[in-house]
């Protein structure tokens, strides 16, 4: 896509440069100068930078719609990179990056390939972007609607290397896919097959990888092409294969109207890893419930399944727990990848601040007696922290037993109970026979009812320290969840020693990491005054290529552990409002909020005020960070 000449109307007026979307929407009538100028001023104003595009669309003197509409009048009056940049998909050091380096690449590559290649952009955005300033139809392929008579065996090496899918005949004209609508050779090359065209823009792995998923089998007569489904054995090995690898913690195949999408879940974000042509979907889903001893032959229910992968080929034991849901367009697979890790954490490992650390030790770990819930929704990290405090608790003269759905860790020293209710080993059971085996800790992998909810109780009372997991909102939402049991609340706080809320936030990536202001906005969200927030050492990830350019590297708790005090338990016993239980924990037991936490972490450079704004529950104005510090014993540096 050659770049143009920008548009001569002077706009001048002293401030920053205006931009050729700007100038091309007052060349259109869309904008007056005089609007322009009050725009730029507004700008100049701003305590955060804003583009002036989005100025002008804030104050109402433009829409969207005619924003697209001037681009399509005009597409060949402005740059590909002047576009990227206005419009906010690329920052114009990125651009000068490319162009640079578009000079000296010996592939000649255009500079939406460079920009691709440099991950300054997606593939997807750049051709959704320039179907927007070309003009032409953006269009995703379905394999099963294909026209195979336009697909021969002569035109297959020409398609391919033209990057061109042909789609269907309309009258005497031929609608095909295009990466670039505006490449010669390519046009020249589709028009040398099909005479006169309608040409589209599509995304080029999708040609690619439609074209690949053909062969042309030797036939007499004229040939045809025919999927081949036992690519199925093969992609689906190389897809967990490359899961693993990436240390995602699940994969998700998820058919749709014309492709199937592939996606992993790593530090707890989805993250699109590949599309498959959609008649593939069937062979997959296939594959996948003969590895998982699932039924191939129903298709109308949901199902689950297990695959367990030969240690030797990651070099430890995968397991995968597999989940069938029939939807729209076929069954949806999300395979959730078990590692199973060598080693414990110690308590002192998962992210907690020095001071908590130190009484979550003191003040409820080795209180013998009463029940601890961890609490968070799923995916937190519960489990890692249930069983970094059996590690700490497991002790030559401590006899622990547990009852688990599934058991995550082999623990050596411990009783571990996995339920199974096929073979009859329910919760309810295991519940009573667990007392008999004269345990002085039990942990209970979850409290899922108040059956449970009574058990650990009536387990406290006789004297046992009890662990187990809740899923609620933080510390008080566990509080009052038992409430809402109708558990008696003398019960609660009697029994009650702690309750522990969790969240896993991502770590900013240090090969990429940038210092970064607060934004009003970011301020105006986590409930702070401009002076409240402090100058601290804030910092984002930029994107490179150790993180996958998602600014983003592992991931750490935040923690908010409630020790109960009399005031508490008095708040309990008078059934006090959530947010009067919380002001007596914040008052009255040193609580640091889960948002406070993450403030911490971010202050220190961990994490990013993004991360903690969009991770983190701000439920009241924090504390400032000096006093954050202070009482979790942070330092910074």
């Amino acid at each position: 896509m050659a770049d143009h000449p920008n548009p001569q109307t002077d706009l001048s007026c002293g401030a920053a440069p205006v931009g050729d979307i700007v100038r091309l929407l007052v060349d259109d009538g869309a904008l007056s100068p005089a609007q322009v100028q009050h725009a730029q001023k507004v700008q100049a104003h701003l305590d955060t930078p804003r583009r002036l595009l989005d100025v002008v669309q804030e104050l109402g003197y433009v829409t969207q719609a005619r924003i697209r509409e001037t681009l399509r009048r005009n597409r060949t009056s402005i740059r590909i990179g002047s576009l990227l940049v206005e419009l906010g998909y690329i920052s114009e050091k990125q651009l000068e990056v490319a162009l640079a380096k578009q000079k000296i690449d010996p592939r000649r590559l255009k500079l939406g390939q460079m920009l691709v290649h440099n991950k300054y952009i997606t593939e997807q955005e750049l051709t959704q972007v320039l179907s927007l300033h070309l003009g032409f139809p953006y269009v995703e392929p379905d394999p099963s609607t294909l026209d195979l008579g336009l697909l021969t065996p002569k035109n297959l090496p020409l398609l391919a290397k033209n990057k061109i899918l042909p789609l269907g005949r309309e009258g005497d004209r031929v609608t095909v896919a295009m990466a670039d609508p505006l490449d010669p050779g390519a046009l020249a090359a589709a028009r040398g097959m099909f005479g006169e065209i309608v040409p589209l823009i599509t995304l080029e792995r999708f040609i690619r990888e439609i074209l690949g998923t053909f062969h042309v089998p030797k036939k007499e007569g004229r040939p045809l092409l025919e999927a081949d489904p036992n690519r199925a054995v093969a992609l689906v090995d190389e897809i967990l294969a490359q899961a693993v690898k990436k240390e995602a913690s699940d994969v998700h195949f998820e058919p749709m109207k014309n492709r199937i999408r592939i996606r992993f879940r790593k530090d707890g974000s989805l993250i699109h890893f590949m599309d498959v042509p959609r008649e593939l979907e069937a062979a997959l889903t296939n594959r996948l419930k003969i590895m998982s001893a699932a039924d191939i032959t129903e298709k109308r229910r949901h199902q689950d399944g297990r695959i367990l992968i030969d240690p030797t080929r990651f070099g430890r034991e995968i397991d995968l727990r597999v989940s069938f849901y029939v939807s729209f367009y076929g069954e949806t697979v999300v395979c959730r990848i078990l590692t199973k890790k060598q080693e414990l954490l110690k308590i002192s490992d998962i992210g907690m601040p020095p001071k908590v650390v130190e009484r979550y030790r003191e003040d409820v770990l080795d209180v013998p007696t009463g029940v601890v819930i961890i609490t968070g929704p799923t995916g937190s990290g519960k489990t890692t922290t249930l069983y970094a405090s059996i590690n700490y608790a497991n002790r030559p003269d401590t006899k622990i037993i547990t009852a688990e759905d599934p058991v995550e860790y082999v623990v050596d020293g411990i009783t571990q109970c996995t339920i199974n209710p096929k073979l009859g080993v329910t919760f309810e059971e295991t519940l009573r026979h667990i007392l008999r085996q004269d345990p002085d800790v039990i942990v209970l992998g979850e409290i899922r009812d108040k059956f449970s909810a009574e058990s650990a109780i009536q387990a406290a009372l006789t004297g046992h320290k009890v662990l187990t997991t809740f899923h609620t909102e933080d510390t008080i939402g566990g509080l009052l969840r038992l409430m809402n049991m109708d558990i008696e609340t003398f019960l609660i706080s009697s029994t009650v020693v702690s309750v522990v809320a969790q969240r896993l936030i991502k770590k900013v990536c240090p090969h990429c990491r940038e210092p970064y202001a607060p934004s009003p906005r970011d301020i105006r969200r986590l409930r702070y005054r401009g002076q409240d927030i402090g100058n601290y050492g804030f910092v984002h990830g930029t994107g490179c290529d150790r993180c996958d350019f998602t600014g983003y590297q592992g991931r750490l708790g935040v923690f908010e552990l409630l020790v109960l005090n009399e005031q508490v338990k008095e708040a309990i016993l008078a059934r006090k409002t959530s947010s009067e239980i919380r002001r007596v924990c914040i008052d009255t037991t040193g609580l640091i909020t889960l948002a406070e936490d993450g403030l911490a972490k971010a202050a220190r450079g961990i994490t990013s005020l993004q991360e903690v704004i969009r991770t983190l529950p701000v439920l009241e104005p924090p504390r400032t960070i000096e006093q954050i510090l202070r009482l979790s014993g942070e330092t910074l540096g």
